[in-house]
């Protein structure tokens, strides 16, 4: 047995998507069946549709930035109930026994987790091989994968705390952000503008490090305390040695060595947004002042939850433009073009007239 679902899916790496219909496993003992209300676009959804990063089979149903209700839960379930409201974010299964899972890092799993979309399907219950995400009506999660969503946030514009949220929360987190310390997020798109809202919520002082000089208005306004024009070499040298931390969230290759070069000695580099390779890294910057660069990769199950209850506790959502269904193309196009403040939501209602 299994459950008809309805969503929209690429059927190679240049079709645009469109209506497919597909099945969902009928709810095991511990799984939630839960309507999907939301599903942000994440640029990782296009890469993938497009198959840009070499691994996406078809037909692909991307969408990992989840908001819905639950519909039904399996008689195992204890956390859930027919209508919460939660959230699926990046992971749907993972090996559950390694070191990383039993530490609650699901995203660093020894063995491989199971993405959203995209990934293999080892648990079943459907003729499909590899998971579909949530550009559709319905998922069905195991319990341990579904989060908690704060009753005071705007179900839209928390879907992409899924991804944009937990992406940048994480290494704030991890590297101990608070007051006192002078932190730079470098680039300001979907992640940008939540690393912004995250580390002034943190209590940190927050200088936002951009090409554009009217991001630096929209940064303000986000909670940046000040703005630093990556192009203006006598600013970034006068910058230099005085971060306590940046959140580099450019999502393309590119030189790192003036970034490198504004941190104090002993102070880190994280880099959430270019999976690509860097252009340039010297090792100077480094050697110098004992400066580190690392990587963050989104967050396990128990830090997404964190990252939404802090949401909760500080009203802090993604700014989003919504989208029917059907124009998810056209907000691809957008996306690639930078034309988006700063994530495009599918209201997923739109479906059925889609």
């Amino acid at each position: 047995m299994s459950i008809q679902a309805k969503g929209y899916a690429a059927q190679s790496a240049t079709s645009l998507l469109d209506i497919f219909t597909f099945e969902r496993r009928d709810p095991r003992p511990t799984d939630v069946l839960i309507d999907i209300l939301y599903c942000g676009i994440c640029h990782s959804d296009i890469h993938s549709a497009r198959n840009e990063w070499g691994w996406t089979s078809y037909p692909f149903v991307p969408g990992h930035e989840i908001v819905g209700r639950v519909k039904t839960v399996g008689n195992k379930v204890t956390k859930f109930k027919a209508g919460d409201l939660v959230g699926v974010g990046c992971l749907v299964d993972s090996c559950r026994a390694c070191p990383s899972c039993e530490s609650g890092l699901e995203q660093y799993c020894d063995n491989g987790f199971t993405g959203t979309y995209g990934g293999e399907d080892k648990i079943g219950g459907t003729p499909h091989k590899t998971t579909f995400g949530g550009y559709s009506d319905k998922i069905t999660v195991d319990e341990r994968f579904v989060l908690r969503i704060p009753g005071n946030l705007d179900p839209a514009a928390a879907a992409p705390l899924l991804c944009a949220g937990i992406t940048t929360y994480s290494p704030l987190k991890h590297w101990k952000i608070g007051p006192g310390q002078k932190v730079g997020i470098v680039g300001l798109g979907g992640l940008g503008h939540m690393g912004v809202k995250f580390a002034h919520a943190m209590g940190a002082r927050v200088a936002m490090i951009t090409t554009s000089p009217k991001k630096g208005d929209d940064a303000k306004k986000l909670g940046a305390d000040e703005v630093l024009l990556s192009t203006d070499a006598k600013s970034m040298e006068a910058a230099q040695n005085s971060f306590d931390f940046l959140l580099n969230t450019i999502p393309v290759g590119h030189d790192v060595d003036p970034y490198m070069s504004l941190l104090k000695r002993d102070a880190t580099m994280v880099v959430v947004g270019a999976v690509e390779p860097l252009k340039k890294v010297s090792g100077i910057p480094f050697i110098f002042r004992r400066r580190s660069m690392a990587g963050s990769l989104i967050g396990g199950l128990p830090e997404t939850q964190e990252m939404l209850d802090f949401c909760g506790k500080h009203n802090i959502t993604c700014d989003i433009e919504m989208v029917p269904m059907k124009d998810v193309n056209k907000a691809y196009d957008r996306t690639v073009k930078g034309d988006v403040k700063y994530r495009f939501v599918i209201d997923m209602a739109t479906i059925k007239a889609a």
